[in-house]
């Protein structure tokens, strides 16, 4: 929990040398703070936006083994990631979720069934499970009557696992200041600071509303992981640019208008990538796009006309019955990645495998998945081990999640939703039902996020900006109509006073909020 206040109480903590200094509050970054301070390292870790505000609440919300990754031989990346996703599974349950899926193959697709088949065999034997079942087109219309197209020639059921990406980083952020790190959002870093040739800080300044605030902040060791922007910093030790911009672009419906109770999967019909469809926090989630950039990276970006006429036709090709069209999409949501750049003419044949380099003591962490973020700290932590020889060495066998206590000892909630909560809240879950008033187990409209969730998020979670908390705390720019704006009254009466905005500052927040959400998420046709 951040108390009120917190923000000025972590910059007073900023004048001492830190252990390590971490750039980027995204999963990778979040990841390396939380084995930074399990390992009782001093750490603190800068953001410049938003935690998660970048790849890391854009992504298509999976926690899986990558079985395409299997097609290229990726078979150590594949064993990493099943490994990874049955730790979280375990630990991050109402957080991390099982999730079944359908494999439809179709007459003129690429690869014929039999090879997915063989993949997947691979992949329950990674898991130690026999979990995939191979299935006619009428039997994966008992499981899916959705799939209604006579192109359909066979299809498989395996299992994979989804999450609430944002929330993700959170948690992991929140259990790392639990240890004693430190993290701060809205806190760019504006240059490095040398020592001898090597880095040995940062240059620091508070980019939140009616702040000033500088710093330098210094440390043993410092790692980038900003991911798609790593290229900015390490041009500053004289690193030439090694990384292609890639943007991956989502469509979300209503779960009424695309009702899926399993998440299907199948090779787009002009080039045989694999698409996603899933059900997810409410809504069906259609993605992903792999498309080069070609602009700086951005925060806030726009799904391309051409990406949204490609994912609708996945659509439509898959439930040709239900007569979608772009009409019906409800938001959408893109982000950017970045993978090495080797030049393929494919984006997505570049790898997914992550990299480290080290260059005149900036470490930088970049590429990577969300299920293996856990590998991804633990090997940065090793490669800054030179400056840091005392810390404790961590293994694979430990937690990736903090362990919470019996869901049938805490919160006087029913069963289903006590798990979501301690999910998504661990040992606060309680004290966010505590604080609730009249309607604390009301969702907000056709969302499953409760009121009692606006209200603690706008106290306890780090909240600077209103889409902070509209679009990662909770996710109601994607899964409510119009981003929750028909809900705005009863919104600012819940946090503008948690917040302490006065009203000049709400109308502020809540106009630039609007622009965001139509600009960024609302449907192709708006």
């Amino acid at each position: 929990m951040w108390e009120k206040n917190w923000r000025d109480t972590v910059w007073s903590q900023l004048d001492r040398e830190f252990d390590l200094i971490v750039i980027g509050g995204g999963i990778t970054g979040a990841g390396i703070l939380r084995e930074a301070a399990r390992a009782g390292l001093k750490a603190v870790l800068f953001e410049q936006g938003d935690f998660a505000s970048g790849t890391s609440s854009r992504s298509s919300k999976l926690v899986h083994g990558g079985l395409r990754y299997l097609r290229h031989a990726k078979i150590k990346l594949t064993y990493e990631s099943v490994h990874e996703r049955e730790h979280l599974l375990k630990e991050g349950r109402g957080l991390v979720i099982p999730l079944p899926f359908l494999m439809a193959n179709f007459r003129g697709d690429k690869i014929p069934a039999w090879v997915f088949g063989v993949g997947l065999s691979l992949y329950d034997i990674m898991a130690l499970k026999w979990n995939h079942a191979y299935y006619q087109p009428n039997g994966l219309r008992v499981l899916c009557p959705q799939l209604t197209s006579t192109e359909m020639v066979a299809g498989y059921r395996y299992f994979d696992a989804q999450t609430d990406d944002a929330r993700l980083v959170l948690r992991v952020i929140l259990e790392a200041t639990k240890d004693g790190a430190l993290a701060l959002n809205y806190a760019r870093v504006e240059g490095l600071i040398k020592t001898g040739g090597r880095v040995r800080g940062v240059a620091v300044r508070d980019l939140a509303p009616g702040s000033a605030k500088t710093a330098e902040v210094r440390a043993r060791a410092v790692i980038n992981a900003t991911g798609a922007w790593a290229d900015e910093l390490r041009g500053q030790v004289g690193g030439l640019a090694r990384l292609r911009i890639l943007r991956g672009s989502h469509l979300f419906f209503s779960s009424a208008k695309l009702p899926l109770a399993r998440a299907v999967t199948l090779l787009h019909p002009k080039d045989g990538r694999p698409v996603f469809i899933i059900p997810w926090e409410g809504v069906t989630l259609v993605g992903t796009t792999d498309v080069d950039h070609g602009a700086a990276p951005s925060t806030d970006l726009r799904i391309g006309e051409a990406e949204a006429a490609y994912l609708m036709d996945s659509v439509t090709h898959a439930f040709p019955g239900l007569g979608l069209s772009l009409a019906d999409v409800q938001s959408t949501l893109a982000g950017v990645r970045a993978v090495v750049d080797t030049g393929k003419a494919d984006p997505s044949k570049e790898s997914r495998e992550f990299v480290l380099w080290n260059e005149a003591g900036l470490l930088t962490v970049s590429g990577g998945k969300l299920t293996t973020f856990r590998l991804m700290a633990q090997t940065a932590l090793r490669a800054v081990r030179a400056a840091l020889p005392e810390h404790t060495r961590l293994g694979r066998d430990e937690r990736v999640l903090d362990l919470l206590p019996p869901e049938t000892t805490v919160c006087d909630l029913p069963p289903v939703l006590r798990l979501r909560l301690l999910g998504r809240y661990g040992n606060e879950a309680c004290n966010l039902t505590e604080v609730a008033t009249e309607g604390k187990l009301e969702t907000i409209g056709d969302s499953p996020s409760l009121w009692a969730e606006l209200r603690w998020a706008a106290r306890a979670e780090g909240v600077v900006h209103l889409d902070d908390l509209l679009a990662r705390r909770l996710r109601l720019a994607i899964n409510l109509p119009g981003g929750g704006l028909a809900q705005m009254d009863r919104i600012r009466a819940i946090v503008q006073p948690e917040l302490g905005w006065d009203d000049g500052r709400w109308k502020e927040e809540a106009e630039a909020y609007g622009k965001t959400w139509r600009a960024y998420y609302s449907p192709p046709s708006a």
